[in-house]
């Protein structure tokens, strides 16, 4: 294969932000997917997020609407599923088709629900695994997986370019050319 047709593997580093981006952007999906279903079942939006603030703040996080202890929960969200992003980004990188990529992450998104809400919950903080709403929470890690999938998009995207440092691409001639 020629040198400037052959396709290189994704840099570590460059997965590992593509990576974040996803898992940042598929975390507010699922946040805002959460929210939506809480009001919908005549709860608060900010449930989900108070939930996850009682693993710093005990029962005291439990309340109607927002508050400062909400903050740490949406802070804690943001952490664990953009870091899992990354990972997942990292682990998968120029190694599937575009079709096992979406596979691949939405069964690691429902994974990571089952782990982390039959098992590391259920030991750190039980308040979320008991009040948690199943399906939803489910349905919201499924969206999740959804938008992880799309982390290559976020890895094309690059800034300068790393074969002649050059941050612009060329501009084309924009003279017509002479007729002969």
């Amino acid at each position: 294969m020629d040198a400037a047709t052959e396709k290189k593997p994704a840099g570590l580093i460059r997965a590992l932000l593509a990576g974040l981006q996803a898992g940042t952007l598929g975390v507010g999906w699922m946040l805002a997917w959460l929210g939506m279903s809480s009001v919908w079942q005549r709860r608060s939006f900010w449930t989900p997020e108070n939930l996850m603030a009682s693993t710093f703040y005990g029962n005291g996080a439990i309340h109607e609407g927002f508050a400062f202890s909400t903050v740490s929960g949406i802070a804690l969200y943001l952490l664990i599923y953009s870091s899992l992003g990354a990972l997942f980004a990292i682990a998968t990188r120029d190694r599937m088709t575009r079709s096992r990529l979406l596979l691949a992450s939405v069964v690691f998104g429902l994974s990571w629900y089952y782990l982390s809400f039959r098992v590391i919950w259920k030991a750190v903080s039980p308040l979320i695994t008991l009040l948690h709403v199943e399906r939803s929470t489910m349905f919201g890690h499924l969206i999740y997986g959804l938008a992880l999938s799309r982390y290559p998009v976020y890895l094309k995207r690059r800034g300068p370019d790393s074969s002649s440092g050059n941050t612009l691409a060329p501009i084309a001639d924009t003279e017509p050319s002479p007729q002969a």
